[in-house]
């Protein structure tokens, strides 16, 4: 790249910058590295790790420890859900944590990168199953209201875990064999040099997906509930008392789209103004660069 300014006596002077061809993740500083953001950045994420790790694992122990059936499967949607949730916090948090703690004791990156991309693989495994589950759930909500009827998850849920588990999987072992993962400026995902599209599409674009889709069906599915409250408060006929239940199991899984627009909507706004290309800085968990 070369810049040319003119002297005062009419001679050009061509002056020449060598230009850094950033190659991966790697080549770019740690976030916040050379200032006193970095531990701004890394110390709130994992005291916010550890407490959601705990909050993860007392909920499993909780559903477990008063659970009347014998059996997990015979158990209700809900609370099954419960536990798949806070399976996908537990486990990425593991990573998180890992990974964030590795970049604050050395002041780098994970070494090896293969290790990074580990990271980088596990998070985008649990985090994305967990957006698929409660997508489900507001999609079993609407089925539940809408046409009284319940899901078919096969035996032993099955088809649920193989679609919420085994897409992300597919998704993040094709990017993985890319070599998509890697830093992505304050710990490890998708790589912020190589996986710039990669981040669009795995997560930007799912995510407002699937937060547009929940919302429509939140919204539609409690406007059914609320109207059809309304029409039976005098009844008190067996169809009444179905509709009910349904309500009440319908408002019991609507609290898992609640927690997820309260989770993940920063990540979406994040990402749509990523999209339209002007992101405020004080939205940045990762590295901010600019390409000349």
């Amino acid at each position: 790249m070369s810049y040319v300014s003119t002297t005062n006596n009419g001679n050009v002077t061509i002056l020449y910058r060598q230009e850094v061809r950033l190659v991966d993740g790697y080549d770019l500083p740690v976030y916040g590295i050379s200032d006193e953001t970095f531990y701004i950045v890394h110390i709130p994420a994992i005291a916010c790790i550890c407490i959601s790790f705990i909050c993860a694992v007392a909920v499993i122990g909780y559903s477990f420890y008063h659970q009347k059936c014998s059996t997990f499967f015979q158990w209700t949607k809900s609370e099954r859900f419960v536990v798949y949730m806070a399976l996908c916090d537990a486990l990425f948090n593991i990573s998180h944590f890992c990974d964030h703690t590795h970049i604050v004791v050395t002041k780098s990156f994970p070494m090896p990168k293969s290790l990074c991309a580990f990271y980088g693989f596990i998070l985008a495994e649990f985090v994305t199953a967990q957006n698929l589950m409660v997508n489900i759930v507001a999609i079993n909500v609407f089925v539940l209201i809408y046409f009284r009827k319940q899901i078919d998850f096969g035996r032993w849920d099955y088809r649920l875990l193989v679609y919420v588990f085994g897409v992300p999987a597919v998704g993040a072992t094709i990017a993985a064999t890319l070599g998509k993962f890697g830093p992505s400026g304050a710990f490890c995902y998708i790589d912020a040099v190589k996986g710039q599209m990669t981040y669009i599409f795995f997560t930007t674009v799912p995510l407002l997906l699937i937060l547009v889709s929940n919302t429509v069906m939140y919204v539609v599915s409690w406007f059914r509930i609320y109207t059809e409250t309304r029409e039976i408060k005098s009844s008190l006929g067996k169809s009444s008392r179905a509709i009910r239940a349904s309500h009440k199991a319908a408002k019991t899984m609507s609290l898992f789209v609640t927690a997820f627009f309260v989770q993940w909507w920063a990540l979406a706004v994040y990402g749509l103004l990523q999209l339209i290309g002007s992101v405020p800085a004080i939205m940045f968990g990762g590295l901010i660069y600019e390409h000349r």
